[in-house]
């Protein structure tokens, strides 16, 4: 790995890390202090780190003594437009849990974290990982306007302790389309909020109160995880 890290309220250096597809790539936000523990947070198939989800995360949980990391995979890095196919997605990420977990992710609790297809990604790896907990925003449950091909198994199949933040307007899936969770998990809904989490100028609430919803639940649930 190369590059440093900083806090979330500077510019953060990335880390590049090798992986059998190609370099990915993990941007550090720390906390100024005592650190609880780590969210590692992959993107979606269709943008990166950029997301307003994700960007929110790494501005909000290091106040909270919660480091977050900012994964980019090989693809993007590599400047292609298109993800490849889910498993390769995996070997992609796995390599960059394991490199922080020898460096300066060591010893610290962790859980592993991400957006649409990268949501997959931390569920399918989760256990392999190591990690004591996912994070799971706008989780794809299925196609737009094909609920018969769900991806239920993936969620419930994580294995761990489970925070599912899910917008209702939804088109991959609306809360209410959600299996029953373990009795660990927890699904949390986004009033009025799409798959980006964004809200229509009309909705009721405004964008700054839809992301402040998404980051106190995964505040509130990864400080009661860490302790």
């Amino acid at each position: 790995m190369t590059g440093t890290s900083a806090d979330a309220s500077g510019a953060a250096t990335p880390h590049l890390v090798p992986t059998p597809l190609g370099d990915a790539r993990v941007t550090v936000y720390a906390p100024s202090g005592d650190v609880r523990g780590w969210l590692l947070a992959g993107h979606g198939a269709g943008g990166g780190i950029e997301a307003r989800d994700l960007v929110a995360l790494a501005r909000t949980l290091p106040a909270l003594g919660i480091t977050v990391g900012l994964v980019e995979q090989p693809w993007r890095v590599a400047g292609k437009k298109l993800a490849p196919a889910p498993k390769r997605l995996d070997e992609g990420w796995l390599p960059v849990v394991a490199a922080l977990k020898e460096g300066e992710m060591a010893g610290a609790r962790f859980v592993v974290a991400g957006r649409s297809a990268g949501a997959r990604v931390a569920c399918r790896t989760a256990v392999a990982s190591g990690a004591d907990g996912v994070v799971a925003l706008a989780f794809p449950l299925h196609p737009p306007g094909k609920p018969q091909s769900s991806r239920a198994g993936e969620l419930l199949g994580a294995g761990l302790p489970t925070l599912v933040v899910q917008g209702e307007r939804d088109p991959f899936g609306a809360p209410s389309e959600f299996p029953e969770l373990p009795d660990d998990s927890t699904l949390t809904p986004v009033p009025y909020a799409d798959h980006g989490f964004a809200v229509a100028k009309k909705a009721p609430v405004g964008q700054d109160e839809t992301l402040a919803l998404v980051t106190r639940a995964a505040g509130e649930w990864l400080t009661a995880l860490f302790g």
